[in-house]
C-alpha cells in the first residue's frame, strides 16, 4: 500500500544522474542511519533536511504535514506583553457571563449554546487584548468574522467593558421586545455591534478571504489605504467540512493574502460528534492548507506537555501523538490516568517507561486540561508569528476543549453541543475553578447571577486601556457620516428614452451599455466595482477590458495572445474589473465586501455582478441572505433570464425561478425590465435610494436583483405616459391601449388588460395585436416590471389595515376602473405572476412557463409552456368566454387556427 506521506515521484527523477556515486553514498548514509537508530529517526532526519532545504528556498516537493506538536517550541515563544493574571480574571469573568446568560435563557426555550466559547475564550480574548485593531484609530480597523456559537462570550466581554447590560444578556434570543441580543454575529439586527454574520457555517472563511483581498483591490485602486487592516476569521474545525470554507484557498495564497489569518478552534468535536473520529482533522488541515501554499500554525499542546517532551528521547510520544486518531483523544479528556497508562502509553515499551517517571495527577493535566488554544501565552505567540509573516495568509490550527471549564458534564461530552444549561452546584463549581468572587447567596431561587468586578475595578480599567491602546472596542460596525453621491449625469439614463429605432438590442446588451456610461462619470465612476464570474464575453463587456482593466495585483506579467485586437484582454494592479473566474461563490463573496465598504471603510462602492441567472439565486441563495444581513447595497445582474430566451442551451440553463426565490429575500428588490429605459430608470431610482438622497421612509440598505435578457429586439421609445416613472419603479404601469396602438376595433368591442413582463411583453404585444386583427378584441398593454414590489407593497397596505389605516395598494390603484379582466404573462412559473392576484379586483388569470426546461429554439419553447402570442390569444378568449363577452367557440377556432 503506497504511504500518502511520502515524497512522490516528481520530474527530477528522470532526469540523467550527473553524479551516480554521490548518490549512492547519501542512499548508504540514509540506510546506515535506519539500521543503526532505527527507521523514526531516519524519518526525522529526512523531515529536518526537507524543512531546511524549503526555508532555504531550494525547489522540492513541500511537506505538507509536520509532527503532531507545537509549531512554535516553548522556548521560542515572545514574553506576552500585557498582564496574564489580569487577563486571566477578565477571561474568567466572560466565562462566567457567557455561560449564565445562556442558561438563564433556558428557562424562556430559547437555547443558546455554552461549549464553543468555552473552548475558544483565550483564542478571543488574546486578540482582544493585543492584537485586533479597533475602528477609532488610523483607516478601517481589522476586520473580525467571529464564531457564531462563539457570542455569548462577545456579549459578556460587551457587558464587562459597559456595552452592554443586564437587561440585554436577559434578552439573548429574545428581540421582539426591543431589546434583546440576537442568537449570532447578525449586522441587521445589532449594526453597532456585528460586522459580519458568520453563522451560515462555510460562509465566514469564504467572505474572509474575499474581503482580505477586497481590501487590498481598494488600496492598489487608490480609493483608500487599507493596507493596515487585517481579517481574522475565527472557525470551527467542523465547519472546514463545508465546501465553501475550503473554496478560495488557493486565491489567498495566489495572491500573498499576508492580511489575512484563519484560526481555527480545533477542539475535534463538531455538532453530534467528533470531526474525524477514525482520523486526525488538524493534520489533515495540515496538509490542505500547506499544499494550497498557507502558512500554518500548530498550536496544540499547552506547557504540562514540556516534561513529557523533554523525556522523549526516543521519538516514541511524537509517533503515538501522531497514531491515536481524534475520538481517542476525546476519550482520554473523560478517563482516568490508569486507563491513559494502559491505552495511551502502554502502545509503546518507550511509553512504559516514561509513564513511570509521571504522577497520575501529571498525566490528568496533560490529557485533560493542558491545550495549546488554552494558553494566552501559546495564543500570543502564534498571533505574533502570523501578523509578521510576510507573503502568504496563515492559518492557526489551535487544539481545544469543547466544554473547557464547565466540568466534567461538559467537557468533551458528544452532546455538549446541545446542552444549553448548568446546575446551580456546576456553576459554583466553576466559580471555584476561575476563583471568581460569587458568593453562594448570589443565587437567589436558584438564579445564577451575572457577575462584574465594577465599572471601576482594575479588571474593567485594564480591558478599556487595552482597547484604547488598540483603537477602540471590538467587535464593533461603524456607520459613517457619508455625503450622499452625486447622481450620475442624466445623458446616461435619458439615452434609453429615445429607443433603439430599427436596431435590435437585448436587455442584457443596454444594462452594459449604460454601465459604460456610468463608469465614465467623473464623480462616481471610479466607484462602480463590476463583478462576472469568467462569463465577460457572454454578456458584451469584453469592451469593459482595456478601458477599466481587470484587477490583478501582479499587474500584466505577459504579452496578452489578442494585443493587437481593439478588446483586447487587460491586466492590471488598479484594474476595475473583478472576472473571478468559474466561481458564483467567490464573485458573491466579492460583491458581499464591495457592497458593504461603505460600513468597513467609508468608502460607498457600487458593485454590480452580472451573471447566468440560473447559476445566481438557485446556487448562491444563502450569500444573498448574508449580503441583506450584512446591510449590503449594489446591483445582482441575472443575465440570459428567463425560461425561453436562452435558445439550445436546456434545463440545466433555463432560468423559470430566480425571482420566487428573490422574493423570499426581504433586502432584495426584484425587478424584471422589459425595455432599456425601464433599465436606465430602475438604476437611476437605485442609485438614489442606495447611495444618494432616500426617502423618508425608505430603506437604504437594500440590494436590486434585475433580470436582463439576451435575445435581442426592437427597443421602444420612452412613452409619454404620465407617472410612468413612478410606475416603473412600483411596478406596474400601463405601456399603451388598443386605441393608442392603433388597434381599436368596433366600438363596444370586448376589452381585456394583459400584464407582461420582461421579454414576454413582447409576445404580449403580438398577441395585442392578434386579438384585435382576428378577433375583435381590445388588449391593453401594462408592463408588471416588478410582481414583487407590487406584491410588498399591498402586504404593507394590508398590514396597515390591520393598524386602522386606509390605504389602497398600488396595484389595485393602477388597475382601477380598467375593463375586462387580468391576464398576467410571463418567462417564469405562473407563481411569480400569481404574487399579486389576490389585491387584483377584476378576475385575474396567468400564463408562464413551469416545469423544466428543454432545448430548442425560443419559438418551439414558447409553444411547449403556452406562453407564446397565440397561447395567450387562447387564454385570452377562454377569460372572455367564461364572462360570456365572446363565443365559447371561439376558443376552439382559435385552438385550431394557430395549431395549438
Amino acid at each position: 500500500m503506497t504511504d500518502p506521506h511520502a515524497i512522490q515521484p516528481s520530474a527530477l527523477d528522470q532526469l540523467p544522474d550527473r553524479d551516480p556515486e554521490e548518490t549512492a553514498e547519501w542512499q548508504a548514509s540514509l540506510d546506515a542511519v535506519a539500521q543503526a537508530a532505527g527507521p523514526h529517526r531516519a524519518a526525522y532526519l529526512m523531515r529536518r533536511t526537507l524543512e531546511r532545504a524549503e526555508g532555504n528556498g531550494i525547489a522540492l516537493p513541500k511537506l505538507l504535514e509536520t509532527d503532531y506538536v507545537n509549531t512554535i517550541p516553548t522556548a521560542a515563544e515572545p514574553a506576552t506583553p500585557g498582564d496574564e493574571a489580569m487577563e486571566a480574571r477578565i477571561t474568567a469573568w466572560n466565562r462566567w457571563n457567557a455561560a449564565a446568560m445562556v442558561t438563564r435563557g433556558a428557562k424562556h426555550g430559547v437555547g443558546g449554546h455554552i461549549a464553543t466559547f468555552a473552548s475558544a475564550a483565550w483564542l478571543y480574548e488574546t486578540g482582544f487584548n493585543h492584537f485586533f485593531r479597533g475602528k477609532e484609530a488610523d483607516g478601517s480597523g481589522d476586520q473580525l468574522y467571529i464564531q457564531g456559537h462563539a457570542s455569548p462570550g462577545i456579549y459578556a466581554r460587551a457587558f464587562l467593558d459597559g456595552r452592554l447590560n443586564e437587561g440585554h444578556l436577559d434578552n439573548f434570543r429574545q428581540e421582539a421586545a426591543g431589546n434583546g441580543l440576537p442568537s449570532y454575529p447578525h449586522p441587521r439586527r445589532l449594526p453597532w455591534l456585528w460586522e459580519f454574520p458568520t453563522v451560515s457555517m462555510g460562509l465566514g472563511p469564504l467572505s474572509a478571504i474575499y474581503q482580505a483581498r477586497f481590501n487590498r483591490y481598494l488600496t492598489n485602486r487608490a480609493i483608500k489605504d487599507v493596507s493596515g487592516s487585517h481579517v481574522w476569521a475565527f472557525l470551527g474545525d467542523g465547519e472546514m467540512d463545508e465546501p465553501e470554507s475550503t473554496a478560495a484557498l488557493a486565491l489567498a495564497a495566489r495572491e500573498e493574502l499576508d492580511n489575512l489569518t484563519f484560526v481555527i478552534n480545533c477542539n475535534l468535536q463538531r455538532l453530534d460528534g467528533p470531526v474525524r473520529a477514525n482520523f486526525k482533522i488538524v493534520q489533515e488541515l495540515e496538509a490542505q492548507f500547506r499544499g494550497a501554499g498557507w502558512n500554518v500554525i500548530k498550536t496544540l499542546w499547552g506547557t504540562a506537555w514540556d516534561e513529557l517532551f523533554r523525556l522523549d528521547t526516543t521519538g516514541a510520544l511524537v509517533r503515538r501523538l501522531r497514531q491515536v486518531p481524534d475520538a481517542q483523544v476525546q476519550t482520554y479528556q473523560t478517563r482516568d490516568a490508569a486507563y491513559i497508562r494502559q491505552d495511551f502509553f502502554g502502545a509503546d515499551p518507550a511509553l512504559v517507561e516514561m509513564a513511570k517517571l509521571l504522577s497520575d495527577d501529571k498525566i490528568l493535566e496533560c490529557f485533560h486540561l493542558s491545550r495549546g488554544g488554552h494558553e494566552a501565552r501559546k495564543v500570543y505567540a502564534a498571533y505574533k508569528a502570523a501578523v509578521e509573516h510576510k507573503g502568504a495568509p496563515t492559518v492557526i490550527l489551535a487544539q481545544t476543549v469543547k466544554g473547557h471549564t464547565l466540568g466534567e458534564g461538559f467537557a468533551s461530552k458528544n452532546a455538549n453541543h446541545q446542552m444549553k444549561k448548568l446546575s446551580v452546584d456546576e456553576f459554583k463549581a466553576m466559580r471555584d475553578l476561575l476563583d471568581l468572587p460569587i458568593k453562594d447567596g448570589d443565587f437567589v431561587d436558584g438564579v445564577v447571577p451575572y457577575g462584574h468586578p465594577g465599572a471601576d475595578s482594575p479588571e474593567v480599567r485594564y480591558l478599556q486601556e487595552r482597547r484604547a491602546a488598540l483603537g477602540g472596542p471590538a467587535p464593533a460596525r461603524r456607520t459613517h457620516a457619508l455625503a450622499p453621491l452625486p447622481a450620475p449625469a442624466e445623458k446616461a439614463f435619458a439615452s434609453f428614452d429615445k429607443g433603439s429605432g430599427t436596431q435590435n438590442v437585448a436587455t442584457t446588451m443596454a444594462f452594459v451599455r449604460l454601465v459604460k456610461d456610468l463608469v465614465r462619470d467623473k464623480e462616481t465612476g471610479k466607484r462602480w466595482v463590476p463583478i462576472v464570474p469568467d462569463e465577460a464575453r457572454t454578456f458584451g463587456m469584453e469592451s469593459l477590458f482595456p478601458s477599466l482593466g481587470i484587477y490583478s495585483p501582479k499587474g500584466q506579467t505577459y504579452e496578452p495572445v489578442d494585443r493587437d485586437q481593439l478588446m483586447y484582454y487587460k491586466e492590471a494592479k488598479n484594474g476595475q474589473i473583478l472576472n473571478e473566474g468559474i466561481t458564483e461563490a467567490g464573485s458573491m463573496a466579492d460583491f458581499i465586501a464591495a457592497s458593504t465598504a461603505y460600513s468597513t471603510h467609508g468608502e460607498a462602492m457600487i458593485p454590480f455582478y452580472i451573471f447566468y441567472s440560473m447559476f445566481g439565486w438557485q446556487r448562491t441563495a444563502d450569500q444573498m441572505w448574508q449580503l441583506g444581513d450584512q446591510l449590503g447595497r449594489g446591483f445582482l445582474v441575472g443575465a440570459t433570464a428567463g425560461r425561453t430566451t436562452l435558445t439550445g442551451e436546456g434545463l440545466q440553463h433555463a432560468d423559470g425561478h430566480s425571482p420566487v426565490i428573490a422574493a423570499t429575500n426581504p433586502a432584495a428588490l426584484t425587478y424584471d425590465p422589459a425595455f432599456a429605459y425601464e433599465i436606465g430608470v430602475i438604476v437611476k431610482d437605485g442609485l438614489r435610494r442606495m447611495y444618494g438622497e432616500a426617502a423618508p421612509g425608505e430603506d437604504p440598505n437594500v440590494f436590486y436583483y434585475l433580470t436582463v435578457y439576451n435575445e435581442p429586439m426592437p427597443q421602444p421609445a420612452k412613452p409619454a405616459v404620465p407617472g410612468i416613472d413612478e410606475g416603473i419603479v412600483k411596478g406596474l404601469y400601463r405601456f399603451n391601449t388598443a386605441e393608442s396602438a392603433g388597434l381599436a376595433p368596433v366600438a363596444d368591442a370586448p376589452r381585456i388588460q394583459l400584464l407582461g413582463s420582461g421579454t414576454a411583453i413582447h409576445w404580449t404585444l403580438k398577441a395585442q395585436q392578434l386579438l384585435a386583427e382576428d378577433w375583435g378584441v381590445a388588449a391593453d398593454v401594462w408592463s408588471a416590471t416588478s410582481w414583487t414590489e407590487l406584491r410588498r407593497d399591498a402586504l404593507e397596505a394590508d398590514a396597515a389595515l390591520l393598524r386602522g389605516e386606509e390605504r389602497l395598494p398600488y396595484v389595485r390603484q393602477a388597475l382601477q376602473g380598467a375593463e375586462g379582466p387580468v391576464l398576467a404573462v410571463s418567462d417564469y412559473m405562473r407563481q411569480v405572476p400569481d404574487q399579486i392576484a389576490q389585491w387584483v379586483e377584476q378576475d385575474y388569470s396567468s400564463l408562464g412557463a413551469d416545469g423544466f426546461g428543454l432545448s430548442d429554439t425560443r419559438d418551439a419553447a414558447r409553444r411547449h409552456f403556452g406562453v407564446d402570442a397565440e397561447s395567450i390569444v387562447v387564454a385570452a378568449l377562454a377569460q372572455l368566454a367564461r364572462r360570456g363577452e365572446v363565443k365559447a367557440t371561439a376558443v376552439k377556432e382559435a385552438r385550431e387556427r394557430y395549431g395549438l
